[in-house]
């Protein structure tokens, strides 16, 4: 059994217990429930720099990324950067995140906000429009075709946009969907952990114009986006990069700056 297989049982527990606490009414009824699409893959083909910055206290990979930042200033720092958007881990177990990280990076901004997140149910799409998500994340490694259809539908039906990301091949090859606003390559195997950006680039002919492409992990320098926008991607997933750092906003300006200065 490898971590995702671990994390994704851990999740259908959690999933359980959270339906027990917080009814979907409740969720519902949330003020945050009603807002209007806030469209990362439109600030995505529209931007210069297409990057996406995240929040991240630890991950398995890496014990300890920045455990002491306050998200608040972590997100208002990421949108004074210019950044398009921000991905907001809320698992608790293993990343060290929550929900409340999310509410409180809606909050104090107004770019759009992704909840990084191991997606099993349509209950978690209801929770991060109630607690101000504007994108959510659907892996296809833990989901069948017929479940990101189904998942992905759900979403557009809650004005959410819709990342999708794949691995390899046979996941894009099952993941191609109208129903999707984004395609992600997340260039980290997670059986190994090994990073490597020919995932991106070896996948980049397969995906059609329709959906943005991003890249996902192991983005740490500017050559590597001016390399991999010669592939069509448009949006650059980054998060340790900025994170380990003590002013993760500060070091994503100077990123940007540098980046659109090239």
């Amino acid at each position: 059994m490898n971590i995702l297989d671990k994390i994704v049982i851990d999740k259908r527990k959690e999933v359980i217990l959270r339906k027990s606490l917080i009814p979907i009414k409740q969720l519902e009824q949330s003020v945050l429930f009603d807002r209007p699409e806030n469209s990362l893959a439109i600030a995505l083909r529209n931007s210069a720099s297409g990057i996406i910055a995240e929040h991240k206290r630890r991950s398995p990979s890496k014990s300890e990324i920045n455990q002491s930042l306050n998200v608040q200033d972590v997100a208002t720092g990421y949108e004074d950067a210019g950044v398009c958007g921000m991905s907001v881990l809320t698992d608790a177990k293993y990343f060290g995140g929550s929900l409340d990280d999310l509410l409180i990076a809606r909050a104090a901004t107004k770019f759009p906000l992704l909840r990084k997140e191991f997606i099993i149910d349509e209950y978690q799409l209801l929770e991060a429009k109630a607690y101000g998500a504007d994108v959510i994340l659907l892996i296809a490694a833990v989901l069948s075709k017929e479940e990101i259809k189904n998942l992905s539908e759900f979403a557009k039906s809650l004005k959410l946009n819709v990342l999708l990301e794949v691995h390899n091949e046979e996941e894009l090859q099952k993941s191609i969907m109208p129903s999707l606003d984004m395609l992600g390559v997340n260039n980290r195997n997670l059986k190994t952990f090994d990073v490597s950006l020919e995932t991106s680039k070896a996948l980049s002919t397969l995906i059609p114009d329709d959906f943005v492409k991003v890249s996902e992990s192991g983005i740490s320098s500017i050559a590597a986006i001016q390399d991999l926008k010669n592939y069509g991607y448009q949006g650059f997933l980054i998060g340790e990069n900025f994170m380990k750092t003590d002013a993760p906003g500060t070091h994503a300006k100077k990123f940007i700056e540098q980046l659109e200065a090239k």
